[in-house]
């Protein structure tokens, strides 16, 4: 039976991941060139950018129980967006350090709000036609590629103190593109009703959520340290924003082919593999990075080491967290991934980026990474009773 994909806003759930994805492109990879310029330390830039992933721990639990409760997930995110937003208007007002720490919590706090709800309410849309997720989650990735793109040599002539100009540009442009997305009821599942309690004491779902705390806690040090690393070795911006977008452009290509992967690979493979590609990643990065071949071949494992773990964990994460606990399920995988995981990332990494060195830093990354597979290995089921061939219109 063919299923109609009429009711599946396409565009528009497109649109909210272009502009969530096309900030993340500028604030991930230059916000700790900003702070350099403005003459911040290496462990005061890990502290700062460890506030935006620290707030996930928090904030993402917070409006996921919101959501749960009211329903209102898509009145969430349009909030969510606006105050952050507005929040970020601060960094105009002083670039005082204790300043700067006030004013991103505040704004972390309401801008990771609106992502794990959205993702539910994707979800939902999809309903039995999760393979179609990675293709509209793709834009999200086009949009981190023109962003980081076009910012290198921005930034390479003007310097970057354009940055908050952009950032707050789109900001703006994800609240805005949240107001065309209408509320999506959650569909009703067996175990809906299951206690939150006894699904957390599940082996599967603990490994599950332990392999992703791992994962970004192993990549930690890229996003916080990579565009200063490569400057140091004599990459220009140009070249390091073009980097950067190699490796989303590859993020790109394999959330097309997941659809295909995922009936005949399994989800628990494919999030093994991504985790064993990272080990190899991060010590390339770490000990061959005044090669640029070898960088470039990094930067094309992020199609792994990103979009297929991603893909891979979050659809496990739906298919784990049902009915009533959809918002709370997307709200940990933020919180222990991007939240707990990134800070940790963030400020190991700038703890030891001076003491120990780059090199170091990246190998404690890929054993960080390697850890997190024998997790997945062991303790993640191998198949899942749903992973079938899906049936394609598109």
């Amino acid at each position: 039976m063919r299923v109609k994909h009429s009711s599946i806003p396409y565009w528009r759930l497109s649109g909210f991941y272009w502009f969530y994805f096309a900030s993340l492109g500028a604030l991930v990879p230059y916000w700790s060139l900003y702070l350099k310029e403005l003459g911040y330390a290496a462990q005061q830039i890990g502290f700062l950018m460890a506030i935006i992933m620290a707030t996930k721990i928090v904030s993402p639990n917070i409006w996921g129980w919101i959501a749960d409760h009211t329903g209102k997930r898509m009145n969430i995110v349009r909030l969510g967006s606006l105050l952050a937003a507005l929040s970020f208007i601060g960094v105009y007002a002083s670039s005082v350090y204790w300043w700067l720490v006030v004013v991103m919590v505040v704004f972390s706090f309401f801008w990771n709000a609106a992502l794990p709800q959205f993702e539910a309410i994707t979800f939902n849309y999809l309903h039995q036609q999760t393979h179609r997720y990675s293709k509209i989650r793709l834009w999200g990735s086009i949009g981190f590629i023109l962003t980081v793109m076009l910012l290198g040599p921005v930034l390479d002539r003007w310097g970057a103190g354009v940055l908050p100009h952009v950032l707050l540009f789109l900001f703006a442009g994800i609240w805005v593109s949240s107001l065309a997305v209408q509320e999506r009821a959650t569909g009703t599942s067996h175990g809906a009703h299951e206690s939150l309690a006894k699904l957390l004491k599940t082996p599967a779902v603990l490994a599950l959520l332990a392999v992703c705390l791992l994962m970004q806690m192993s990549h930690g040090p890229y996003y916080t340290f990579y565009t200063i690393y490569m400057e140091d070795q004599g990459y220009s911006r140009t070249l390091i924003g073009q980097l950067w977008g190699l490796g989303v452009f590859a993020e790109v290509l394999v959330f097309l082919w997941l659809p295909r992967l995922v009936p005949r690979i399994g989800l628990r493979l494919l999030l093994v593999s991504s985790l064993a590609l990272a080990c190899v990643r991060w010590w390339l990065v770490g000990y061959f990075a005044e090669s640029l071949w070898i960088m470039v071949a990094a930067q094309v494992l992020h199609a792994a080491t990103f979009g297929v773990y991603h893909a891979s964990a979050i659809q496990l994460i739906h298919r784990y967290f049902i009915g009533r606990h959809q918002g709370r399920g997307q709200a940990l995988y933020s919180s222990l991934s991007f939240g707990a995981g990134g800070a940790v990332g963030s400020f190991y990494s700038g703890l030891t980026w001076d003491s120990l060195g780059p090199q170091v830093t990246f190998a404690i990354a890929a054993v960080i990474a390697f850890v997190a597979m024998l997790v997945a290995w062991v303790w993640i089921p191998k198949a899942e009773p749903d992973e079938k061939p899906a049936v394609h219109s598109s």
